[in-house]
């Protein structure tokens, strides 16, 4: 066999992140329609502030000014969640804020109640990644998964 695969004309990895993405869309659907987290459900969502799309208040993409993780948990507010993305009300520092955040933009989704997470590929340019600090909303900052259960990670590297 050749080490070499066939470059698809099939964008397989953009459907796979799209379908992943479409995940996200349907749990916070779900919240929006009975207005409630069920049981101890929250979520963690991470994503590019400088994403196409994303509308969030200045003083939050000065202060994250690639990526940022915000709490779903006990204080949100007037979710709306449409079919490219979402928004809601959170309070930064006891001061209230409306996002707007595309899924699109959307890098990380954790449940830590039942230890479920999904990561998306980034498309970030060739310096990599940026450090970011860590979210200051009124909630505390998610657990990383130590085990590895439940959680998905997507990395469509090619080989050249």
């Amino acid at each position: 066999m050749n080490d070499d695969a066939a470059d698809s004309l099939i964008p397989y990895d953009e459907i796979v992140q799209e379908a992943l993405r479409a995940v996200v869309g349907r749990v916070l659907g779900e919240v929006e329609e009975t207005g409630t987290l069920p049981g101890d459900h929250h979520f963690y969502i991470t994503f590019k502030t400088r994403a196409a799309g994303v509308d969030i208040p200045t003083h939050l993409s000065e202060r994250f000014p690639d990526e940022m993780t915000i709490v779903i948990q006990n204080r949100f507010w007037d979710l709306k969640v449409g079919d490219a993305g979402f928004e809601v009300g959170l309070s930064f520092n006891q001061a209230p804020a409306r996002l707007v955040i595309p899924f699109a933009a959307v890098t990380g989704f954790v449940d830590p109640a039942v230890n479920f997470a999904l990561q998306f590929q980034a498309q970030v340019e060739e310096g990599g990644l940026q450090d970011h600090d860590e979210a200051e909303n009124d909630h505390p900052v998610a657990e990383p998964v130590e085990d590895g259960s439940n959680v998905v990670s997507v990395d469509f590297s090619r080989k050249k």
